[in-house]
């Protein structure tokens, strides 16, 4: 069973900087590409950044320039960076895993969400 645990998210001010992190916990797996995605009040479901296993990033337009994702592979942990917050940048965020499991001459291969952690950015 994998489990995704976030931190990191609060309230800050317009122009300031958070790091959220996402470590990845269970046994017998591999964790292809992780990634960000956040869900503001009203609003659908967003991707915000991904990283592949071999740390190839791609990121949501809004967020260029401001946002960098990152890994610790030996640590199955996933952070984003986000720096020169916005007040639309307001959300909940939630980190995503797809993992492969090997499992007799094949594998598995599954998807995972983090609980969410609430980002504010207020004056």
């Amino acid at each position: 069973q994998v489990q995704l645990v976030e931190s990191g998210g609060g309230l800050v001010q317009p122009g300031g900087s958070l790091r959220l992190s996402c470590a990845a916990s269970g046994s017998g797996f591999s964790i292809n590409a992780m990634g960000w995605y956040r869900q503001a009040p009203g609003k659908q479901r967003e991707l915000v950044a991904i990283i592949t296993s071999g740390s190839g990033t791609n990121y949501a337009d809004s967020v260029k320039g401001r946002f960098t994702i990152s890994r610790d592979n030996a640590k199955n942990t996933v952070y984003l960076q986000m720096n020169s917050l916005k007040p639309e940048d307001t959300a909940v965020y939630y980190c995503n895993a797809h993992t492969e499991t090997r499992v007799g001459s094949g594998y598995a291969f599954d998807e995972h969400w983090g609980q969410g952690t609430q980002v504010t950015v207020s004056s």
